[in-house]
């Protein structure tokens, strides 16, 4: 009895790692086939030599063979299985209901105690796989139109290089208005910008803030305003105007472009 239970023991830890070797074997496939179409690509641009795209070929041929005899290897260990469970149904056949006794009742149970350790090894293998595959999936911090874009199909890029830079669908207008001028101006009031590149269009927008504190004090050198100094030269504030419309492909907005906002305070 205990020698057929070890068998099938043994059969089924078999089945599982041939399971385990076809699923490698499929992966190792797909990555395969994956670099081959990537190397026909870079061939045409002649990118990459005919040399390099031949031994791509080859390894897919290669991972190809491996999936079949990987596949073969499992359903020979599912027919072992099969024969070896045949085999103790047979036996408990034979021995009918009788209890088991107390050192098989510890046997199984510290079977069970070394499965469920595996399931658990396993279950962190797959965590930690598909967290190093969640690495490879950049995600914009928000939609837009792509601009300055350095980088093409098939270049090596290292951490923290710059790809890209997004402008974002929401457009905004930093006006620079005098200090005088806010006297009455408050975030919310509607606002209309002019752009430069399109006179015969008015855009609207409300404000969205009013910065605390003038542009000068914010800059990489700060005029110093020595005691005694009285010159006074009106400062500018910055004011944020949000476009609140939909802009429409036949008006591209983008950073750098000159505006004239107008603010309606009262």
């Amino acid at each position: 009895m205990l020698t057929a239970e070890r068998q099938v023991d043994a059969a089924r830890s078999r089945l599982e790692q041939a399971r385990a070797q076809v699923a490698a074997a499929e992966a190792e496939a797909t990555r395969a086939a994956a670099d081959v179409q990537r190397y026909e690509n870079l061939l045409r641009y002649g990118a990459v030599s005919r040399q390099e795209r031949d031994n791509a070929v080859a390894t897919t041929d290669k991972a190809a063979a491996d999936l079949d005899a990987a596949r073969r290897a499992q359903q020979a260990a599912a027919d072992t299985l099969r024969q070896r469970e045949a085999e103790l149904a047979q036996e408990n056949a034979r021995l009918g209901s009788a209890q088991a006794a107390p050192d098989q009742i510890a046997q199984t149970r510290a079977q069970a105690d070394q499965l469920a350790a595996q399931i658990a090894q396993g279950e962190a293998a797959v965590h930690q796989a598909e967290l190093q595959l969640s690495y490879t999936k950049l995600y914009a911090p928000d939609s837009g139109r792509i601009t300055r874009k350095s980088v093409e199909p098939g270049a090596y890029v290292q951490v923290g290089q710059t790809l890209f830079s997004i402008v974002p669908d929401r457009v905004w207008v930093v006006a620079n208005f005098k200090e005088t001028q806010l006297r009455h101006m408050r975030p919310g009031q509607p606002a209309k910008v002019t752009i430069d590149a399109y006179p015969d269009r008015v855009f609207e927008g409300h404000v969205d803030s009013i910065q605390s504190g003038s542009g000068a004090a914010f800059s990489l050198l700060p005029p110093e305003n020595a005691t005694g100094n009285y010159v006074k030269v009106v400062q500018r504030v910055p004011v944020k105007i949000v476009i609140d419309e939909v802009l429409d492909p036949q008006h591209v907005l983008g950073p750098g472009m000159s505006a004239v906002p107008e603010v309606r305070v009262r």
